[in-house]
């Protein structure tokens, strides 16, 4: 009973006294997997998250410049060439691994299940997500003569769905022996006063911490360790949306070998000076990706000597990053941000409550904050229509319709 005086002991510590109201209503069971659960959480992290959310942000002076990128389509072919070389040399090696972030659902799209089973209708018989990805992997592995190792990022609520999908479909022909896959870390939920909502299940409720967390859920998972032990320099880390998505690029990798970082990024051109992405750029030093929330609007339309805009090179969730980059970013804490959403929960009495107006805090950290840490990153400016065809939104821009017509036009090509 000593576990459980403990718990109670912490929840007062941090004014959560509502679970302990709750606790003692629960049979054995259930209170042992609550009790487990909460001995597990960071609550001086999780205070310090929600106290975050009751400051200004502070802008500071920084200083912000352009960041130098290279034009793939301008590149000479002496430079192709080269490139290619030192790309390929890695692939034929064997040091490559791809990471695919892929532990959302596809609710936005109007599809109940994770969104890499998502079926995008192309050629009249429709191909699903994982499947597209499937495909792209195993053509650089007839290639190059190896079997990329595939690692796949699931959550905690898809990932026994996209097993089993993966399995019924026989990784659409991949080499199950290298394929992994891990679940991503989660963080508790809190409301507007601090305080830990508690789910129909009686466990408290979290959510996946963005995909910021994909480096130290690499870590946790072993995932990271096994890349080290096959031998992996260089890791691919993209997300499950992108139909049109390079995850063995090269050009990409072969200029990153050749300019000497431990990160390089395909860009491609903002479609206009308010498109809804982030943009790189340099901030005291340092590349960063800025939110286009928060990029000045007169920042956003500042031109350049050859009439481009000055900020205009798009984070397409395209990244590559030495073995080592990745390891030096799984001990760091990414900053979080914080968004306030709808969720429901059991209130002290043991009733659902089903809010109408947003009621708490979910935190996540994004895979871009990590940019910083480091001095340099290279950047290759692709095009939309040969490397970015997202799938978002029901209808409208980035959806399954506009993500078909561009990736029918690019193989039909």
């Amino acid at each position: 009973m000593d576990k459980v005086q403990d718990t109670i002991d912490i929840l007062k510590m941090y004014n959560q006294e509502h679970i302990i109201k709750l606790l003692e209503n629960l049979d054995d069971q259930k209170k042992q997997a609550l009790v487990e659960q909460i001995s597990k959480i960071d609550f001086h992290q999780l205070k310090e998250l929600y106290d975050n959310t009751k400051k200004e942000i502070e802008i500071k002076e920084n200083k912000i410049e352009p960041l130098p990128y290279l034009d793939k389509k301008k590149l000479s072919e002496k430079q192709k060439e080269e490139f290619q070389r030192l790309g390929e040399a890695i692939l034929e090696k064997g040091e490559y691994a791809v990471v695919t972030m892929a532990g959302g659902q596809g609710t936005r799209l109007g599809h109940s299940g994770p969104k890499g089973t998502f079926k995008l209708d192309v050629y009249g018989k429709g191909k699903y997500l994982f499947e597209i990805l499937a495909e792209n992997l195993k053509e650089a592995n007839q290639k190059y003569g190896k079997v990329i190792p595939w690692y796949i990022m699931t959550s905690k609520e898809n990932n026994d769905e996209t097993i089993n999908f993966m399995e019924k479909h026989n990784y659409f022909g991949y080499d199950k022996d290298s394929l992994r896959f891990f679940a991503q870390s989660e963080l508790p939920l809190v409301d507007a006063n601090g305080k830990l909502l508690v789910g129909k299940d009686m466990k408290i409720r979290e959510a996946s911490d963005g995909n910021g967390g994909t480096y130290s859920s690499l870590r946790a998972s072993g995932c990271l360790a096994e890349m080290k032990e096959k031998g992996i320099k260089w890791v691919f880390i993209g997300g499950v949306d992108n139909a049109l998505l390079k995850m063995a690029d090269t050009i990409l990798l072969g200029m990153a070998i050749d300019k000497k970082v431990q990160i390089a990024s395909k860009s491609i051109v903002k479609a206009n000076p308010h498109e809804r992405v982030g943009v790189f750029a340099k901030m005291n030093g340092h590349p960063k990706v800025i939110e286009y929330s928060e990029m000045p609007e007169k920042m956003a339309e500042e031109v350049d000597n050859d009439g481009e805009l000055k900020y205009g090179e798009a984070h397409i969730m395209c990244n590559l990053y030495t073995i080592e980059a990745i390891e030096k970013i799984s001990k760091e804490t990414l900053i979080y941000h914080s968004a306030f959403k709808k969720n429901s929960y059991i209130d002290e009495n043991g009733r659902e409550v089903i809010p109408t107006e947003p009621n708490s805090f979910k935190f996540e950290s994004f895979i871009f904050d990590a940019f910083e840490l480091f001095d340099d990153i290279a950047i290759l400016r692709g095009k939309r229509e040969d490397d970015f065809a997202p799938v978002k939104n029901k209808e409208g821009v980035d959806s399954p319709k506009t993500a078909k017509e561009l990736y029918e036009k690019f193989w039909n090509k």
